[in-house]
C-alpha cells in the first residue's frame, strides 16, 4: 500500500507538471502583477519571462502605447522593443494570442531611438505562436539607406498568424534566419518610409524573406500587402528556396494616394542583382509562387528580378500591372548582364490588362506549358465574375483566411475554365482552370 501510494504522488506529481499555464497582458495592468485574468501583466516581454514550453499568454484588447523606455535589447544596430527568445519546443507552443473577440494594438509613434534601426518584434525563440494582434506606427531615425521591421525572425517553426502590420515607416515582415516558419493570414499595408533617403519610401517591402544558407521550408500563405512604398514581397537576398502560396499583392510602389515611390512589385521573387558570382549561393534556390494575385503594382505582378535561376510559378492571376509577368534574369558571372528568363517552369497562369502581359522571357529554356500567353488566349472582363478592386480589402474571413468574393474569379462560361494541366492541386471538372481561383471552389 505504502509503494502504490508513492506511485500515486509520483504520477500525479508528473501529470500536475505537464499541465500548462495561462497568463494575461492589458493595456491597464502592471508587471508586477502576477499575470492572472484579474491582475494582468503590461508587457509581453514581462510575460515571456514566466512562461515554458507549451504555455499561452493572451493579450487584451485596447492600443498599446509602446514607449522608448520599453526597448529591451540593442543588437546589430537595432533597438528590440520586444525581444522573443525563449523558445517552446515541438508540440508545446509558447503562444502570444490576441484575447478572443478582441484586438490589441501596438503603437510605436514614440519610440524614435537615435541612430538605430527599430524592430517592434525581434523574434529569436523557435516554437513560437503569435497570432491576431496589429503593430503600427512603427517609425524610421536614420537619414541614409535603412529599415525598420515590425516583427524580425531569426527562429525556426514558429507561427505568424492573423497579424497586421500598417500605417508605419516599417518593413511589415522580415525573416533573415530560421526554418520551416509560416506566416499565415497576416496583412501588410499602408507602410512608407517618408524619413530616410530623403522621403524616398524605397526600401519599406509588406513581407520580406531573406534566409540565410540553411534556413529552409519558409511559407508565406493567404497574406495580402498592398499600398506598401516598395514591394508587396521581396526575397531579393535568399540564399534558400521560399514558398508564397495563396498571397494577394496590389497597390504596392505607391503610397495611399497613389504617389510613385519605391520600386513597386507584387512578388519581387529573385535576387542577387548587385552581387558578384563568388557571392551567389550555389546552388541558386528556385522559389515556390502558386495560386497568387497581383494587382495594379506599379511596376511588375509578378518578377524574377535578375534572379540567376528559374523559379516555379503556378496558377498566378494578374491583373492591370505595370508588366504582368516580368520573367528577367542574369547571367552568373560578375558582368551581370541581364537577360530573357531562363529556367523557370510556369503552369495555368492567366493575365489580364497589364501594360505589358510578359516580358523578358526565353520560352525555349523554359519549361512552360498550359499558360493564357502560350495558349495565345486573351481575356476580356467578360471571362471574370468581377473586377471590383474594392473587393480586395474585404474583411477577412472570421477564421482569418482571405476574403471569398467575385474578383477575378472565372465565370462558368469563360474561355480558362479546364484550360490548365493537373499538377498536383484539387480541381474540378476535366482539368484545372487558369488562374489563381478554382471556378466552383
Amino acid at each position: 500500500m505504502k509503494k502504490l501510494a508513492l506511485l500515486t504522488l509520483f504520477f500525479a506529481a508528473r501529470c500536475f507538471a505537464s499541465f500548462s499555464a495561462t497568463y494575461y497582458v492589458a493595456v491597464d495592468g502592471k508587471d508586477d502583477n502576477p499575470g492572472t485574468l484579474k491582475k494582468p501583466l503590461s508587457t509581453i516581454q514581462r510575460a515571456q519571462s514566466l512562461v515554458n514550453p507549451g504555455d499561452t499568454v493572451y493579450i487584451r484588447g485596447g492600443v498599446y502605447h509602446m514607449k522608448e523606455e520599453q526597448i529591451s535589447r540593442q543588437l546589430r544596430g537595432y533597438a528590440c522593443v520586444t525581444f522573443l527568445d525563449k523558445s517552446g519546443a515541438p508540440g508545446k507552443y509558447i503562444s502570444y494570442l490576441a484575447y478572443p473577440k478582441e484586438k490589441p494594438v501596438f503603437e510605436y509613434s514614440a519610440v524614435k531611438p537615435a541612430n538605430f534601426r527599430v524592430a517592434a518584434f525581434y523574434v529569436t525563440g523557435s516554437w513560437i505562436h503569435l497570432k491576431g494582434f496589429e503593430v503600427t506606427g512603427v517609425q524610421v531615425t536614420i537619414k541614409t539607406h535603412t529599415q525598420s521591421e515590425c516583427f524580425e525572425n531569426h527562429g525556426s517553426h514558429n507561427i505568424y498568424e492573423m497579424l497586421s502590420m500598417h500605417d508605419g515607416m516599417a518593413i511589415g515582415f522580415y525573416l533573415l534566419n530560421g526554418s520551416d516558419n509560416l506566416i499565415l493570414n497576416c496583412d501588410a499595408y499602408r507602410n512608407y518610409d517618408d524619413f530616410s533617403e530623403n522621403g524616398r519610401g524605397g526600401n519599406t517591402d509588406g513581407f520580406g524573406c531573406h534566409p540565410q544558407p540553411g534556413s529552409k521550408g519558409n511559407v508565406f500563405r493567404g497574406c495580402r500587402a498592398w499600398f506598401n512604398s516598395d514591394d508587396g514581397y521581396d526575397c531579393i537576398n535568399a540564399f534558400e528556396a521560399t514558398t508564397f502560396e495563396n498571397c494577394w499583392a496590389f497597390y504596392n510602389g505607391f503610397d495611399a494616394n497613389f504617389k510613385s515611390a519605391g520600386d513597386g512589385n507584387g512578388f519581387k521573387a529573385g535576387g542577387y542583382a548587385r552581387r558578384p558570382g563568388s557571392e551567389v549561393p550555389n546552388p541558386v534556390p528556385q522559389n515556390t509562387i502558386q495560386f497568387c494575385l497581383a494587382v495594379g503594382n506599379k511596376a511588375n505582378g509578378f518578377y524574377a528580378n535578375h534572379h540567376i535561376n528559374g523559379s516555379f510559378w503556378y496558377n498566378n492571376s494578374a491583373y492591370r500591372n505595370g508588366v504582368n509577368f516580368n520573367m528577367m534574369n542574369r547571367l552568373r558571372d560578375d558582368v551581370m548582364a541581364d537577360v530573357p528568363g531562363y529556367n523557370h517552369k510556369m503552369r495555368n497562369n492567366l493575365g489580364y490588362k497589364g501594360n505589358n502581359e510578359v516580358t523578358m522571357l526565353d520560352a525555349a529554356k523554359c519549361d512552360i506549358s498550359h499558360n493564357y500567353f502560350d495558349l495565345n488566349l486573351k481575356a476580356t472582363a467578360e471571362d471574370f465574375v468581377s473586377l471590383d478592386e474594392k473587393l480586395l480589402v474585404a474583411p477577412r474571413k472570421s477564421d482569418g483566411n482571405l476574403p471569398d468574393n467575385g474578383f477575378m474569379k472565372l465565370k462558368p462560361n469563360s474561355q480558362f475554365i479546364d484550360k490548365g494541366e493537373d499538377i498536383g492541386f484539387a480541381f474540378k471538372g476535366k482539368a484545372p482552370d487558369l488562374g489563381a481561383f478554382e471556378a466552383g471552389k
